[in-house]
């Protein structure tokens, strides 16, 4: 099975994949596309950037291609950039076939009377969040008993308190012919079971829940760096990073969200050409902030972990990480934005001396070598070659 078509993937999508020069499925696609294509019901483990997305997308469609009237498939996204990069994919899938189906996006921060008429339009695809797409089914708007195929897309994020009864109330509106598929960096069996726990009383199949072997991304495709910061310096750390590194394209975390916005305006100021991503933002200036940094316009967006999870931006040269998150998860999301798609990438951490000590104890634990560095004269070295000099 080296080609889509070995895979019974409809000749149209094979064409606008190779459109984008993808021809080879990845191992998660050759395991989970047959398994989607048989039917069963799939959850399923694969590292960030091994093409989770389309494992489940190419199946999915394949199957209703040829419904025009219906929508057939939902695929629920924690967040709404997540949510959209998805719709994104299969618009572009969707667009290369003969009927000309659609995918629609449908989160909070557009009318609701919009997404009823764009709903008129029996799209074969809905994409959203968990808020809005149960808003969606209470007022009727959004047919359930025609939905055929449900995605939980990031699972172990929507099984968060905050998410989780939204979820588990859509759910229940769900008729128990459907089929499930669900997939995540970083679920494991408890999460599965966690799942199965809120599926309908009345579903009768079962879950099968594929691990696939890792790729060990974080340790062959991504090179991490750390530089020692004080809480109170890292703006200006920052600063002097990117001017002497120079990234083609970089993504910056901090756990720190009420600051997102004052970093970006003292960047700014230094006459750094970024861009500030954050949850209180409009869609819209969202959008042109993501699609600015996407095509590049925009070298730099800093961000809180809303991006963190599933963002899929080609190109992204490194991930600078101004802090530690709690959540081990966390840290392996957010580097994973970057060596993507057999690309390489660097990771960089900016840790006082207790973020440091966390990292050092994360380093053991994921199976990673963190190279310590220092910024000096508008360069880049590490220690040792300082040391060497002096």
């Amino acid at each position: 099975m080296n080609l889509f078509s070995d895979l019974n993937i409809a000749g149209c999508l094979c064409e606008a994949l190779a459109e984008r020069g993808i021809t080879d499925p990845t191992p998660v696609q050759k395991k989970i596309i047959p398994l989607i294509t048989g039917g069963e019901n799939t959850a399923f483990r694969s590292e960030t950037g091994t093409g989770k997305t389309f494992a489940y997308l190419l199946p999915a469609i394949t199957k209703y291609l040829d419904e025009k009237d219906h929508t057939r498939i939902l695929i629920i996204a924690p967040t709404h950039e997540l949510a959209a990069q998805i719709k994104n994919e299969a618009s572009f899938l969707l667009n290369h076939c003969p009927h000309k189906q659609k995918a629609a996006l449908f989160i909070g921060g557009v009318p609701l009377k919009r997404q009823c008429d764009v709903l008129k339009q029996k799209p074969l695809v809905a994409v959203g969040s968990p808020v809005r797409l149960l808003e969606l089914i209470r007022i009727k708007k959004l047919k359930v008993k025609e939905i055929s195929f449900v995605v939980f897309d990031e699972l172990d994020r929507l099984l968060k308190p905050e998410v989780k009864n939204d979820l588990e109330n859509i759910i229940k509106e769900l008729p128990p012919t459907i089929r499930y598929a669900a997939c995540s960096a970083t679920i494991d069996k408890k999460k599965v079971d966690d799942w199965k726990k809120i599926l309908p009383q009345n579903f009768s199949g079962e879950i099968r829940f594929e691990i696939l072997p890792a790729e060990n991304i974080l340790k062959n495709a991504l090179t991490h760096w750390a530089f020692f910061a004080e809480r109170r310096d890292k703006t200006e750390e920052l600063r002097k990073f990117l001017n002497a590194e120079k990234p083609t394209k970089a993504l910056v975390f901090t756990s720190e969200i009420s600051k997102v916005k004052d970093m970006v305006e003292k960047l700014q100021h230094k006459n750094i050409n970024c861009g500030g991503l954050y949850s209180s933002m409009e869609k819209t200036e969202r959008k042109k902030t993501l699609d600015s940094f996407r095509s590049g316009k925009v070298p730099i967006l800093i961000t809180s972990d809303i991006t963190a999870r599933g963002l899929d931006i080609q190109g992204i040269t490194h991930v600078i990480q101004l802090d530690l998150p709690g959540d081990k998860d966390f840290f392996i999301h957010r580097a994973g934005r970057t060596g993507r798609a057999g690309n390489k990438g660097i990771n960089i951490v900016f840790g006082d001396e207790f973020e440091l000590r966390k990292l050092s104890g994360l380093e053991k634990t994921l199976g990673i070598t963190v190279y310590p560095k220092i910024l000096r004269s508008g360069k880049i070295y590490a220690p040792e070659s300082i040391q060497d000099t002096d």
